[in-house]
């Protein structure tokens, strides 16, 4: 068959232009997607030419999990940047076609990325890496990438390094996403000493006029218990434990933690599953003697700090005195 080239436009009735063939203006044009030509099914006759591919640039199958849809080429727009981060980088030439007489390149990008929108990348980059280091979900880090964002446009923490900031922001967005992190987990992941994520945190509350829960023993039994290899039974028992002693008021001026700990403590002395004061502390995050301070201070009402259901392997009154 004879491909003849020619071009015609139709306009219909409410203005709008489309291509048809003038000997089939009914016949529906199929399109050749590998020479972008538009050809009447009926007669053959190519009508326009030089098409613009609107679909996918590769295959992708159905059977795939990924979360990212391949079929455009080009990153996803950022809405924490300032113009959305949908900037085109023209990359540096090579040939000969791309300098002009006097060597200069002729092709060159009108607009880079401005100071602050590099600044708060970088930012991004190092709360996603330290958010992966300890296994913090997405909303999480979405949440910290706010705070950042704020916290850096109204410049109320100038002198301050972002590390430093990105840090805070993160312990901030844990506490209230409700799963609180130590300054020592976060301090961990990060380049910043505690006491300077400490300073951070408490200016960036102030700065935002903002507040978090206050942390209880609670927020981090299960995690501790899981990580030190404890049945459910000796979460419940430790659990119960450490509120019974807040209630008791037994622990006055005793962070959570160190609370946690001892709980910890006590009820894995209680039960077959005995652990040390430095494998709790190791997990805690406290000193060994942080531990037995606050032992100490719940022994003497240890048989009023168990559940009733509790079983014991050693008795209340054959437990460590410390």
């Amino acid at each position: 068959m004879v491909l003849c080239y020619q071009f015609f436009f139709f306009l219909s009735l409410d203005a709008l232009p489309r291509v048809t063939c003038p000997n089939h203006p009914d016949a529906i044009l199929v399109e050749d997607y590998r020479a972008g030509d538009m050809i009447c099914p009926e007669c053959g006759l190519v009508v326009g030419d030089r098409v613009i591919d609107v679909g996918s640039e590769w295959r992708t199958f159905s059977n795939d999990k990924a979360t990212k849809d391949p079929s455009r080429v080009g990153d996803s727009q950022n809405p924490l940047l300032s113009d959305g981060d949908l900037s085109t980088m023209i990359g540096k030439g090579t040939g000969a076609a791309s300098f002009d007489e006097f060597g200069n390149s002729k092709y060159q990008n009108r607009r880079t990325m401005s100071s602050s929108d590099r600044a708060m990348m970088n930012a991004f980059k190092e709360i996603t890496t330290m958010a992966d280091r300890i296994n913090l979900p997405r909303n999480i880090v979405d949440r910290t990438n706010n705070l950042f964002k704020q916290v850096y446009e109204q410049k109320s923490l100038k002198g301050r390094a972002n590390d430093a900031i990105a840090s805070a922001c993160l312990y901030i967005a844990c506490r209230q996403e409700g799963v609180p992190r130590t300054f020592k987990e976060i301090c961990a992941v990060s380049r910043i000493s505690k006491k300077e994520i400490g300073r951070c945190f408490k200016l960036i509350l102030k700065a935002l006029e903002t507040s978090v829960d206050l942390i209880t023993t609670g927020d981090f039994m299960s995690r501790f218990c899981s990580n030190l290899c404890l049945p459910k039974q000796v979460q419940m028992a430790a659990t119960h434990i450490a509120r019974k002693a807040v209630e008791l008021d037994l622990v006055p001026g005793r962070s959570p933690i160190s609370v946690a700990a001892a709980a910890i403590y006590m009820a894995s002395q209680a039960s077959a599953e005995k652990r040390t004061q430095k494998e709790i502390g190791d997990i805690a995050g406290v000193a060994d003697v942080t531990i037995r301070q606050s032992y100490r201070l719940i022994y003497p009402r240890a048989p009023d700090l168990f559940p009733t259901d509790f079983k014991f392997d050693t008795p209340v009154d054959k437990l460590p005195q410390l």
